[in-house]
């Protein structure tokens, strides 16, 4: 049970109820803090209403069918014996049930939130000044509460391009895939970053034919090299038409309005039935008062912070993707999390982002933690790396997995795990592993000398880091 402080005096306003404002709010209200909290499409914010809940159990239901797909490797058949027949995909109860997890979890913390003694708000806030936030309610009331301090988690929505406006009927940004009540029959994906290649993957699971059109060199830009050479190989086997350096200039109907025609910016033309935009995000900072405050944001329009999610204004802080940190909901979360514990004068560890595990949810799955290759190739970190394929793996045999390793980073002469890749079946889980060995700055030996199951995917960690003792032992 966690008792109340007497902080009675920190009053708090919150601006945007996703994880950076609603996990604030509950650690706030947890010390006795009076807390407000406003929110005007619905709590959880994207991360739950139309990012990574629904996307993910939409994901959830493409690896079943790419599974099934599969089966043969495992000796099962569908319907008459000796034949695989295709499975097929009811799109509109896969949306229904998306968006009816989104709503229930919605729902489950406005209630937890309004249980713990927050005052909920449903409007939008706008900073006045440094200590006064104006309220447009849902009634249309418009009034002004004064606070001691200001936590801003309005997040982002998605960047559009001018040529190709998603109407959410053939032209779609992410948001709006879920109205769709049948799978798209040829699906164009415009941006191959996380978001791009996590659809990619979901629809073609779901039977599409999927076009990716890339921008750069490789899928998923900026990633583990080795990781994203696995994903195209996985998209270049199940179908997965890849364009690369190709950079979409606009989108528009076919003359029967059937279809869509995207023209690139070297004149080639895609055709298909929908087109996805998936080209980054902008956050949601226009219209919040900031300068009226006194906020600085960076060129891109991101609130800048330091590592305890201040801003340049003492009382004011902010958490999430509206900061341009991590578009990641955990890390929106931390962000919350550790502002109120600096502005409450509770004990606080700054935010480290070279801790921070991440997935990528396509099929198969990818994960990385701390220390990228990218870095250790630059010089900036001395350190010895083993990459195990999970095709000696056992229990990955006994799966018929076909793709994925595990690779990991220790720092050279010393031993101590800074960093990692996962690429493979539930990637997300296994990760955790190494982001608990770097976060406690463990030995590779204290990976490889610990007990794990056998038949287990986690056994090619283990085996990873006994590659890393003997490379260590030869330094």
């Amino acid at each position: 049970m966690t008792l109340k402080t007497d902080y009675a005096s920190h009053k708090i306003i919150i601006l945007g109820g996703g994880p950076g404002g609603y996990e604030a709010a509950l650690v706030a209200s947890s010390l006795g803090a009076d807390v407000t909290i406003i929110e005007d499409k619905g709590f959880g914010g994207s991360a739950v209403l139309t990012d990574v809940v629904p996307s993910k159990t939409l994901i959830a239901s493409a690896d079943l069918m790419a599974r099934i797909s599969e089966a043969a490797d495992l000796g099962i058949t569908l319907g008459e014996r000796g034949s695989l027949q295709t499975p097929h995909v009811d799109m509109t109860k896969v949306n229904q049930r998306l968006l009816r997890l989104a709503e229930s979890q919605s729902a489950d913390i406005k209630r937890t939130l309004e249980r713990s003694g927050i005052k909920v708000i449903k409007g939008r806030g706008k900073l006045v000044d440094e200590h006064t936030v104006e309220v447009t309610d849902s009634e249309g009331l418009v009034y002004q509460l004064e606070t001691a301090y200001i936590l801003l988690a309005v997040g982002t929505h998605p960047r559009e391009l001018a040529t190709a406006k998603p109407d959410g009927h053939r032209i779609l940004n992410w948001t709006q895939l879920y109205n769709l009540e049948e799978v798209p029959e040829k699906l164009i994906v415009v941006g191959s970053g996380v978001t791009g290649a996590e659809f990619a993957s979901a629809y073609n699971g779901l039977g599409s034919d999927v076009t990716l059109i890339s921008s750069r060199d490789q899928v998923l830009p900026g990633e583990d090299e080795d990781a994203a050479k696995v994903l195209e190989n996985v998209f270049d086997r199940r179908g997965v038409k890849v364009m690369p350096r190709s950079r979409a200039e606009s989108a528009e109907y076919t003359e029967d309005g059937e279809g869509v025609i995207v023209t690139l910016s070297d004149g080639r033309k895609v055709s298909g039935s929908h087109v996805l935009i998936a080209v980054g995000s902008i956050p949601n900072t226009e219209n919040l008062g900031l300068e009226a405050a006194g906020v600085e944001t960076t060129e891109s329009g991101h609130i800048s912070v330091d590592r305890v999610s201040r801003t340049n204004i003492p009382n004011i802080y902010a958490a999430g993707d509206c900061t341009g940190v991590y578009p990641l909901a955990s890390v929106a979360g931390m962000q919350g999390r550790v502002a109120i514990a600096h502005m409450m004068g509770d004990s606080v560890k700054p935010l480290r982002t070279h801790l921070v595990a991440s997935n990528i949810f396509t099929s198969p799955e990818i994960a990385t933690v701390g220390v990228s290759e990218a870095e250790i190739a630059s010089g900036k970190y001395q350190a010895d790396m083993v990459m195990m394929s999970l095709t000696t793996n056992a229990r990955a045999k006994m799966m018929a997995v076909k793709d994925g390793f595990v690779k990991i980073f220790a720092r050279k002469h010393s031993g101590t795990v800074i960093g990692g890749v996962v690429v493979g079946p539930r990637a997300s889980e296994l990760i955790f592993s190494i982001a608990l060995a770097i976060d406690n700055k463990l030995h590779v030996d204290d990976i490889a000398e610990t007990f794990n199951v056998y038949p287990s995917l986690s056994g090619s960690i283990a085996e990873a880091a006994r590659h890393l003792h003997n490379a260590e032992s030869q330094n």
